[in-house]
Formats: structure tokens, sequence, C-alpha cells
């Protein structure tokens, strides 16, 4: 039986963003070995982190709309190239400053991966569209698997450096390599998606009218409100149980633990979205996510860690791909990579808020109590907005409307 092509773009795309991604998010892992070899402060360090994702959100809309004129191919293979660059010249960094800059330029070539892969993966599928968005999003979870604890490792046995210098060269072998398997659908592919769109009497916007519409705001506002619960948590998970007492190597276990966990709950919720609908289960997960942070506030040891890290990457991880669904439900794949890459934009403005704001607090309040209860209100916060999505208007409607029913 001859394997559709579609699933070859999964593949790719699960490639490209465990690299892109787990690099971005491993830095938390040379959070406490930078600070000591350095002496560079947590909260500079942690600015990192803010500076990679608002380069990453801004990028994320040119590099969508880039995708949408020329190829996600080009794209991809551009931000691999670019990605592997910021991270050697990080390593080489002699001052905070340099650094800083060095890792806008590693955020500004992570928003070339998900927002195209997404926007190319489904125009590959009309049946099984949420699970394999999902199973491009895993990659991100499988990077906080083994990304992190390989960086991890390599600052154990030689430095921070080195470790930084080998990411790099791994980014442009893999990326580069991954973003030539990806193609554009064939128009068979794309007169079915045609189709089922008219089946589903759905409306094709414009990038003008979309960016204007009540649910673009409503999605991309409950994006970033998930971001801004779930990325201090993450980026400062390693350190806070370093700070228990917890063996350095062990602790950057529980970030894979807790990435390794996501990338099961992408799947499971792209597989519940397909059957119940991305919204229902969106609200389920927010409020889960929400619940997983607020416990942070207890949790102690080794094994609380683990356990609790697994429901926490089971969360968030299974959300994360479930606004591409709704993107694609709600304006159509025409203009998929820019209203997406635009909604990736805002909601990266939420990732660069929490690692800084972890790094502020730990910093000025001597702990990460006042983290965890910020995410978890914040994290209610996205749920309440979720549940003021409607369903996408027959495609006779020009505005579809916010409100409630």
């Amino acid at each position: 039986m001859k394997l559709y092509y579609g699933w070859v773009i999964v593949g790719a795309g699960i490639v490209v963003t465990c690299i892109g991604f787990g690099t971005a998010l491993s830095l938390g892992v040379f959070l406490q070995p930078m600070s000591a070899a350095t002496g560079w402060s947590r909260s500079s360090i942690s600015a990192a982190a803010m500076i990679d994702f608002l380069c990453m959100g801004f990028a994320s809309l040119g590099w969508g709309a880039l995708s949408d004129r020329i190829g996600t191919r080009l794209v991809v293979m551009s931000g691999g190239a670019l990605l592997g660059l910021g991270l050697i010249v990080a390593s080489r960094a002699a001052t905070i400053e340099q650094f800083l800059i060095a890792y806008g330029v590693v955020g500004a070539a992570a928003g070339s991966f998900y927002a195209p892969l997404t926007a190319t993966t489904t125009r590959w599928f009309t049946r099984h569209r949420s699970l394999a968005v999902a199973l491009v999003s895993a990659g991100i979870g499988l990077g906080s698997t083994t990304i992190a604890p390989l960086a991890r490792w390599l600052i154990t046995a030689y430095d921070w450096r080195t470790a930084l210098f080998v990411l790099g060269i791994i980014a442009w072998v893999l990326i580069i390599a991954a973003g030539l398997l990806v193609r554009r659908p064939p128009p068979a592919a794309l007169q079915q998606a045609a189709t089922a769109a008219a089946a589903a009497r759905e409306r094709e916007f414009t990038v003008g009218e979309a960016l204007r519409t009540p649910q673009f705001a409503a999605i991309a506002l409950t994006h970033c409100a998930c971001c801004v619960a779930h990325s201090g948590p993450i980026f400062h998970m390693v350190t806070d149980a370093i700070e228990c007492g917890i063996a350095p190597m062990a602790a950057a276990t529980v970030i894979g633990v807790a990435g390794l966990s996501s990338v099961g709950g992408r799947v499971l919720c792209g597989l519940l979205a397909d059957r119940f609908g991305a919204k229902e289960v969106l609200i389920c997960g927010l409020l889960v996510q929400a619940a997983a942070i607020s416990l942070y506030l207890v949790v102690r040891d080794i094994g609380a860690f683990y356990a609790l890290g697994a429901v926490f990457g089971l969360a968030y991880g299974g959300i994360m791909p479930l606004y591409a669904s709704l993107v694609r439900e709600y304006f159509g794949a025409r203009i998929m990579g820019t209203v997406f890459g635009a909604v990736a934009m805002i909601s990266t403005l939420g990732m660069a808020i929490g690692p800084w704001a972890g790094g502020w607090i730990y910093d000025h309040l001597g702990g990460y109590f006042w983290l965890y209860v910020a995410s978890c209100a914040v994290g209610l916060g996205a749920a309440a907005i979720a549940f003021t999505f409607r369903p996408p208007e027959a495609r006779a409607l020009l505005q579809p409307s916010l409100a409630g029913p």
C-alpha cells in the first residue's frame, strides 16, 4: 500500500519542530550553569527567552505570509540555516548583550517553522486534519524530551558554550535535511480540500477580513494567555526542582517527562478534536492546565515533580495544536499561513512574558510562589475567553460574531 505523502510532510514537521523549538525551550537548562559561570543574573538570562519568543512571534507573521507566496520548503530551510547560526554565535557571546542579540536571531529563525508547516499540513489533509496538525506540534514536546537532557549532558561533560555550539550544528544538519522533504500538495489534494470546504459552507476570508473579526481576536488572546500561563513554569521547572534539592541531571529529566507527556497530549487531543470539536477539547485542556500549575505550589520531591510534569505536559501539549484547527475552521486554507502566523505572533508575546516574569519574581521575591499563583490565574482567564468562541458562521455571512448564542 502506497504511503500518502502527507504523512511524510508530518514526519518532516516533527523533526523540524523538535529541533527548532527544543533548542529554544531548553534555555532553562542553561539558566543555573550560565549564571554560575558568567555571573549574569537569572533575570538577565531569562530576558534571552523573552527576546527569543518576541522575535519568534514577530517573525512568525512574516514567515507565514512568505510561505503562502513562495512555499514552505524554502522558508523552513532558510530558518534552519539561521537557527544554527544564531546558536553558534550565542555560544561565543562574551557579554550578556551579545547573548541577547544572538538569541533574538534564534527566535527569528524559529518563527519560520510552526506556522508555515502547520499551514502546509492542513492543506494536505481533509480527514484526520486535527491529528496531523497535532503530530507536527508533537515535535515541540519531543524537543523538550530530547534536547533538554542532551544539553544538560553536554553542559556536564563540557560546558554551556560547547553545548550551544553542538546544538547549532545539529540544527543545520537535521532541519535543512528535513526541509528538503517538504512539498506543496498536489492539485488533487487542493481540489479535495476545496470540495470539503464547499460542502461545509466554509467561508474563504481575505487576510484583512480575517484579522478584523472578533474570532481572530478571541483565538489570538486565548492563545496568548495560555502561553503566559505555561511558559513561566516550563522555563523555570528545572531550576525550581534544583532549588528543592534535586540533583541537576535528575532535574533536567523533569522537563523531559513533561515534554514526553505533551506528545501524548497532542495526539490524544487531536483525536478528540476530530471527534468532539476543537473548542470543547480546548476548554477542558485549559482548565486542566490551570489546575496542574497550581499544584507546583506544593511539590517538593522528584516523584511528585515527575507525576505533576506528566499531567502538566499532557494539558499544555494537548491544547497547543487546537488553535491551528480553529484558525483553519474559521478562515479556510488559502490564507492559513498568514492568519496562523499572526495568531502565533500574538501568542509568543505570552511565551516571552512568562520566563522573564519568573526570573524577575525569583530575583526580587526569592522564590517561585507568586509565579505559579499568577500563571494559574492567567490560565483560568484563557479558559474564560475560550468559552466565548462561537461556531464558524455560514458562507453567506460577512462578519462572524463572537457573542454567545
